[in-house]
């Protein structure tokens, strides 16, 4: 059996940046929902959080995970959910992109404390300044035109 851990942070928006998790309870809900379904699948969930119209996620990848993969179960089966629960009024969809990053060891405390304190960082920065600060920060700008 191999030893591995790859941490990656994950990072994705709702289709439009519409802000369909708007209230706390929705959000915890979507949150504690895509963990219990994540562990079903193997997919290791050591953190998550967001805020009403994106989610971020620190995984640590199985020596047999992709990004896509855990990406597409976890996005996938999440929108399925909300949309068979009726809670909407219209059909939740999420961005086909994501940003995901590698994190170190290091680390981890970091980014946990980030993706924990969604709501208090979000009362004073938009999604948009957050994700311009993600295209700056990690070099994503030759892909902007492909992701916005």
């Amino acid at each position: 059996m191999p030893f591995a851990k790859v941490y990656i942070h994950f990072v994705w928006s709702t289709k439009n940046r519409v802000p369909y998790l708007s209230t706390p309870e929705l959000r915890i809900a979507m949150w504690k929902h895509i963990r219990e379904n994540a562990k079903k699948k193997d997919i290791y969930i050591d953190f998550i959080n967001g805020h009403k119209e994106h989610c971020h996620c620190l995984v640590s990848l199985g020596d047999d995970q992709t990004m896509r993969k855990i990406m597409q179960l976890i996005k996938g089966e999440s929108s399925y959910w909300i949309n068979k629960q009726n809670i909407l009024k219209e059909k939740f969809e999420w961005q086909d992109e994501y940003f995901a990053v590698s994190v170190s060891e290091s680390l981890v405390d970091r980014v946990r404390n980030y993706i924990k304190n969604q709501e208090s960082h979000h009362a004073h920065k938009t999604w948009d300044e957050e994700y311009n600060e993600f295209i700056e920060k990690y070099g994503f700008e030759r892909f902007k035109d492909n992701i916005e």
